[in-house]
Parts: C-alpha cells; sequence; structure tokens
C-alpha cells in the first residue's frame, strides 16, 4: 500500500483516521487491518459481503480483454473526462468503485499526473492487480454496499466502470466541484452475443435507474453514447463472455458449442453511454 493513499482511508469498524504501522494500517480506536503481500488492504466492515465478487478466472479475462485494446474507446473517454480543465482547483484522490484488474484507474491517472489512485473492489483478485496497476495507486477490498472507506470529500474524480453505484456514498466521499464518471453499456452492447451465450441484455431502463442511484448528483448529468466495433479471435471471445456478470452461465460444453457458431474473427458490437456528473461547490 502506497503511503499517499493511507491518508485518504478510514477504519471500516469505526471512521477514524488510518496510519500504517509496519505490515497493517491502524486506527486510534485499536482496529488493525494487515496489508496482504500483493499490496492491497482489506477494509471490509461488519455488514460487508463478497458473495457477488468476481473469481480469479473473471479478473485474468478481464485483464487480458483490456490489455488487447479492445475497450480502448473507453479508455480515452476516461482519460479525455479526467483531464477536463475544470478539474484542476479541486483537490482530491482518483477513486475506480468496482475497478478490477485497474486498467482504467491507470489511463486516468497517466490523464491525472499530480493525483493518487485508489482501486475499490470487493474482489481480493481485483485488488492483488489493481494494487500494481501504477506507482500512484493504492488498492482496497471493500463492499461499495456498505460504507466507502474513504474520508468525505476526498476524492476529485470517481470512476463507476459497468459497477454497481452507492449514490448515498458516492456523493458523500466525492469532494465539491469533483466528477463522477460513469460508463453504463448503451442498447446495443456485445447485441451479438446475448443469444448465443445466453447473456443478460441491457435494461433498456438503465437511464433513468442510473438518474435514480445518483441521486442529487443526477441533476445536471450530461450522457453521451459511443459505440465501436471489435473484430475478435475465439479466445478473445471467450475472454470476453468469461469476464463479465453473464460468466458461468454455459457450462464449459456449452461455451465451446457457442463459440463455434462463428466466424473469425468476430465482429462483436461495444455501446456504451458515457455520463458526468459533477458535485455542486
Amino acid at each position: 500500500m502506497i503511503p499517499e493513499a493511507v491518508g485518504f482511508l478510514i477504519c471500516p469498524h469505526c471512521g477514524g483516521d488510518l496510519r500504517q504501522n509496519g505490515a497493517s494500517l491502524i486506527c486510534s480506536g485499536g482496529h488493525t487491518s494487515n496489508i496482504a503481500r500483493q499490496g492491497y488492504v482489506s477494509l471490509l466492515g461488519r455488514d460487508s459481503g463478497t458473495h457477488t465478487a468476481d473469481s480469479a478466472a473473471m479478473i485474468a479475462a478481464r485483464e487480458r480483454v483490456l490489455g488487447a485494446g479492445l475497450f480502448e474507446p473507453v479508455a480515452e473517454a476516461i482519460e479525455a473526462a479526467v483531464a477536463d480543465p475544470s478539474l484542476e482547483g479541486v483537490e482530491g484522490a482518483v477513486l475506480d468503485l468496482g475497478s478490477g484488474p485497474g486498467c482504467y484507474l491507470e489511463r486516468a491517472l497517466e490523464a491525472a499526473p499530480e493525483r493518487t489512485g485508489i482501486a475499490v473492489d470487493n474482489s481480493k483478485f481485483a485488488a492483488r492487480r489493481a494494487a500494481r496497476c501504477h506507482p500512484r495507486a493504492g488498492a482496497v477490498v471493500a463492499d461499495i454496499w456498505d460504507e466507502i472507506p474513504l474520508h468525505s470529500g476526498s476524492a476529485a474524480v470517481i470512476l463507476n466502470v459497468f459497477a454497481p453505484r452507492n449514490g448515498e456514498e458516492i456523493l458523500r466521499v466525492l469532494a465539491p466541484g469533483g466528477h463522477l464518471i460513469t460508463i453504463t453499456p448503451g442498447p446495443d452492447h456485445l447485441k451479438e452475443l446475448i443469444g448465443p451465450f445466453s447473456m443478460i441484455s441491457v435494461d433498456a431502463d438503465k437511464e433513468e435507474r442510473l438518474r435514480e442511484t445518483l441521486g442529487p448528483l443526477a441533476e445536471g448529468l450530461e450522457s453521451s453514447a459511443l459505440a465501436w466495433k471489435m473484430m475478435l479471435s475465439r479466445s478473445e471471445l471467450a475472454d470476453l463472455i468469461s469476464m463479465g456478470p453473464s460468466a458461468g452461465r454455459l457450462n464449459v460444453a456449452g461455451l465451446e458449442v457457442a463459440l463455434d457458431r462463428f466466424d473469425y474473427p468476430a465482429e462483436v458490437t461495444g455501446s456504451v453511454v458515457v455520463s458526468v456528473a459533477v458535485k455542486p461547490t
């Protein structure tokens, strides 16, 4: 855990400041959280859950897909949003909620060279990779449906890419003038794969539900559509299926049968909505 990240974190049990003591983070209330040898720290609260956490195989597949640049338009959109000049006077970290392996946080930190990054995910397998995604990044295992273990107003930027949102906690953690950047699936996202792989389809009311979850932050929310085509090899298509919420809906034999239905390289549509909300000052 990098020292710069520790100052943003709070104890998940009492909300107190944390400081590093050897291979642990401790608070004045006597609570201790050990730093894993891979560099991340678990700050799960008493009521936190990890039953929905991504597996090691899912995280590895996602890392391969993102590392191959298949979602490059999303990464570029994040870089542009993080580099918005209106953020120059806002102090705080770049917080990635539901970070996965930290690939998007890495790109965000390249666009914000003076900021510290904090990856938060409920998967220890994600945190292991995110802890080394960038020299200025720290990684935390936490449940975003519980309290986010960061000081109030300590994030200048919050990334939320294909991940759940706790609107109340996002509002608390985001600094005045800070930007929340969300990436949600568009109506045509992976449309060629939904039937063959029994994938979860995109909710037609997703935009409205986004606004509902954000509460006061939804005022002034600006959204834009982004679409691109991916030409995928068989292994890339398998990884794309295996990295997301539809992973496991087909057994191994069923997955192979579905993969056999395609000619390669297979053309697949990427479609997302990029939304930016600004917390009033």
